[in-house]
């Protein structure tokens, strides 16, 4: 019955994935589950290399689910890749828990094998059912959006990975080993309460099948009606995120009075900032942006959101790929796209100010960090220096005859609106250093060189 189940399943979800054209790196422990996935994969023609992980937790009852393999490999004539894991020392340099090492560890080596053998279409996982349930239950009490809702992915394209037993209960599967005599291992510490998915299965899961006697169904009944609200609710993100965010070249504008009145906006807002690897903890500190000072920012691994007069942008931190760059105090150094600015500051008393355009020479007490390196833009002015009144960029460009090329290419320092210094051509005359200054910041722009 399961393996007409499983066929029909197969040609239903997975109709791309025909037996002629496709061979599958089957993920096997040697437990019930994945045993019974490899039996069906075989009858069902289809073609196979098992792969067999240990992780080194469990002593001599690891080599003995290592040593089970050969048995498997004699039975379906399949080849057999077994790899060693140094589980608890991974864990331990990466600061993660064990369990999250060995599904780590499971992955990238599933996804190495799939680099190096060209013929593997996919990697078959034997999650079944009620490992959907536990899944599900453990993102919900961890905390969890609605995507964590809906279990774990039948087919995940990207990672070459499907579970082709999501349909199938633990009880379907143990029937079918019993009916097919299909010998396995068990694993020890799948009795014990140690695990977080041992804790839902034995004692959450049970205690809430004493209550309601359909709790398993109802559960697996929700976790399809997630995943269709979890379609709605994408497709909602995706056309409010095609009103708000405007791409421009590698960095994300987003109008900040437009993403206020957009309903809701915290998850709106998540949703944008979310591939650019920030936390969901962090997203408080973004809502103060809001009403932070003007270049104030939040960051992350690889991005910074920065608040930019009415527009929230996020920049790459890579300064040679940002249009919006900002630079700290502690700033020594910054490349960007048309070169490299120097900072130092120098005791005024000893320092002697010197012409030239690429160098820039400012009141350092004058200047609260951090500074934002932009490119100019229309409706831009300042205070050219020696100058009381303030002058747009464009005037002051035209003055000095500059073609469109070369003022496509003019970058500037801001802080807090107030724009420092047009790089390579003129400081602004409130920054300027007088008597009483006492620091000077002095910044040197060296040209990349054109290619």
């Amino acid at each position: 019955m399961l393996l007409q189940q499983f066929q029909q399943h197969l040609k239903e979800n997975f109709p791309h994935l025909s037996p002629a054209n496709n061979k599958f790196l089957l993920a096997v422990s040697g437990g019930i589950d994945s045993i019974v996935l490899t039996d069906l994969f075989y009858k069902s023609g289809y073609d196979f290399i098992i792969a067999h992980c240990n992780f080194l937790l469990r002593g001599e009852e690891s080599f003995r689910d290592e040593l089970f393999m050969t048995t498997l490999k004699e039975k379906y004539n399949k080849e057999v890749i077994i790899q060693q894991f140094n589980t608890r020392q991974y864990a331990e340099d990466n600061k993660i828990s064990i369990q999250e090492a060995a599904r780590k560890l499971r992955y990238d080596w599933f996804k190495a094998i799939s680099y190096q053998l060209s013929a593997i279409s996919y990697t078959a996982i034997a999650h079944n059912a009620d490992d959907n349930i536990e899944t599900m239950l453990m993102y919900l009490f961890r905390g969890t959006g609605i995507r964590g809702l809906t279990g774990m992915q039948a087919y995940d394209k990207e990672r070459k990975i499907i579970r082709p037993l999501l349909f199938a209960t633990r009880k379907q599967i143990a029937a079918y080993a019993e009916e097919n005599n299909l010998e396995r291992v068990e694993d020890s510490s799948n009795l014990t309460d140690k695990y977080t998915r041992n804790f839902f299965r034995h004692k959450i899961i049970p205690l809430a099948e004493e209550q309601f006697e359909n709790a398993r169904q109802n559960l697996l009944g929700n976790i399809q009606r997630f995943k269709d609200v979890a379609t709605l609710y994408e497709q909602s993100i995706e056309m409010h995120k095609k009103k708000l965010i405007e791409q421009k070249s590698n960095e994300i504008h987003i109008p900040i009075l437009k993403l206020q009145q957009t309903k809701p906006p915290d998850t709106v807002l998540w949703e944008i900032i979310k591939p650019y690897n920030f936390h969901a903890h962090q997203l408080p500190g973004i809502k103060k942006l809001f009403d932070a000072d003007n270049s104030s920012y939040v960051q992350s691994q690889t991005h910074r959101i920065i608040k930019d007069r009415k527009h929230f942008i996020i920049a790459p931190l890579e300064t040679q790929e940002a249009k919006h760059i900002l630079i700290e105090a502690t700033d020594k150094q910054v490349k960007f796209e048309n070169g490299v600015l120097m900072f130092e500051k120098l005791s005024a008393i000893s320092y002697q100010l010197s012409a030239g355009s690429n160098m820039a020479q400012i009141d350092e007490s004058k200047i609260k960090y951090p500074l934002l390196l932009r490119k100019w833009k229309q409706g831009d002015y300042f205070y050219p220096l020696g100058m009381k009144k303030k002058k747009k960029l464009s005037r002051f460009f035209i003055d000095l005859k500059l073609s469109a090329t070369a003022k496509e290419n003019i970058w500037l320092l801001e802080m807090n609106k107030k724009i420092t210094w047009v790089i390579g051509y003129r400081i602004d005359e409130r920054f300027k250093v007088t008597p009483s200054t006492q620091e000077v910041l002095k910044i040197s722009f060296t040209a990349a060189q054109k290619s």
